[in-house]
């Protein structure tokens, strides 16, 4: 395996017949999930799992993995975590077609540089971080502090991984402070 992706981390077990709520790390669960995928573990002993179906109940994604049927087998799978080969993860997809050009993985966004409007350059993005807030670029900056910058339109107007570069249109201060 390359480097894994996480796409969920298993929660409680859900009834008697083996479902697992999953935590939801990914924005295409739809297609991490489908029957038939195969993900890998953090946990040798469990091995990768093969899903045998999913369904949304109460804003909560369940699964059910093959060779898991019963509510005992589905609480040894607690906190595990669902990965996938950053080699399988495909093009990211759009809802539709106004968001095309909006979506990004993070590895397309991590090491371009990034600019000011003016053109002025303000780091590099170092990592992205995700938060129930919204997503937050990890700008470090030449003298190697770090800024997080929110990564929204507002702020980050113009994104061209092709070109290795961003700009960040930043509020007063935000680069000031720290």
């Amino acid at each position: 395996m390359g480097d894994p992706v996480v796409v969920g981390r298993v929660g409680r077990a859900h009834g008697i017949r083996g479902d697992v709520t999953v935590d939801v790390r990914t924005d295409l669960p739809e297609r991490r999930f489908a029957p038939g995928s195969v993900l890998a573990c953090d946990r040798a002993d469990i091995g990768p799992l093969t899903v045998a179906g999913f369904r949304w109940h109460s804003g909560r994604l369940l699964v059910t993995f093959e060779g898991v049927g019963s509510r005992s087998a589905a609480e040894r799978l607690r906190g595990l975590l669902l990965l996938i080969d950053s080699a399988d993860l495909g093009p990211a997809e759009a809802n539709d077609e106004d968001e095309a050009d909006d979506i990004w993985w993070d590895r397309d966004l991590i090491g371009l540089s990034a600019f000011t409007p003016d053109g002025a350059l303000l780091g590099a993005v170092a990592d992205v971080v995700h938060t129930p807030g919204g997503d937050l670029l990890v700008v470090t900056r030449p003298d190697e502090k770090e800024h997080l910058v929110p990564f929204v339109r507002q702020i980050v107007p113009v994104v061209e991984p092709g070109e290795g570069r961003l700009v960040v249109d930043p509020p007063p201060g935000l680069f000031e402070l720290g």
